[in-house]
């Protein structure tokens, strides 16, 4: 059996403007706080759309053109998302001027607060400033005021995504990921060994931190 004294490594691979990815979080923090699992996660950088321009596009119409989703396809799929993410108390608010930005800058941010033991707190409270309060994410005063929120210093965010001192970094991440064939988001590996792709609600990923639980070191 495993050593319950050993917790649990969640490696997450997501981006921020991922509604999918903040819904698979919000179940599996459900999930590992049912079934009380000692764990340690640990967020990564993945961009769904790198070519997004910096002032970030219409999310309706990204999507229309991304999938050839219709209007009613469209509607139907923020009607589940919202569902999904008030299962597990996590607000979405979509309206027709709901945008999607390039999330290069927040994950150097990400990057920054890692450093200082804040990247969990700032992922969250990034997914919160988008899909519940549409703050505009391509502007970078209001990056550093979601930074300064979580206890971060603002005056150094700024002077982070000014300088892109963490570019470089953040690059060799998201190549670390894709060359271990993730493509898509979020995916979530256990014990960096059991790979698990998208949002599988609560029981299933009960299921899941149960079966790991009796699986041999």
């Amino acid at each position: 059996m495993t050593n319950s004294k050993t917790p649990l490594r969640i490696d997450i691979v997501s981006d921020v403007v991922c509604p999918w990815c903040a819904v698979g979080y919000g179940q599996l923090a459900e999930a590992l706080k049912q079934t009380n699992t000692e764990h340690q996660i640990h967020w990564h950088p993945f961009e769904l759309n790198p070519d997004t321009p910096s002032e970030g596009r219409n999310w309706r119409e990204h999507i229309a053109k991304k999938y050839g989703s219709s209007r009613e396809e469209s509607d139907a799929s923020r009607a589940r998302i919202t569902e999904a993410g008030a299962e597990v108390g996590f607000e979405f608010n979509f309206t027709e001027e709901t945008r999607t930005y390039n999330t290069f800058d927040m994950h150097q941010l990400l990057h920054w607060a890692d450093q200082q033991g804040r990247m969990h707190e700032l992922k969250q409270a990034l997914f919160m400033a988008h899909f519940t309060h549409a703050k505009n994410l391509s502007r970078r005063d209001v990056l550093a005021d979601i930074a300064a929120k979580i206890g971060l210093d603002r005056s150094e965010a700024l002077a982070i995504l000014e300088d892109q001192r963490f570019a470089e970094e953040v690059r060799q991440a998201q190549q670390h990921w894709r060359q271990q064939g993730i493509e898509s988001v979020p995916s979530i590996i256990f014990n960096q060994k059991h790979l698990i792709s998208g949002a599988q609600g609560v029981e299933n990923f009960k299921s899941i931190l149960r079966h790991l639980a009796e699986l041999p070191e």
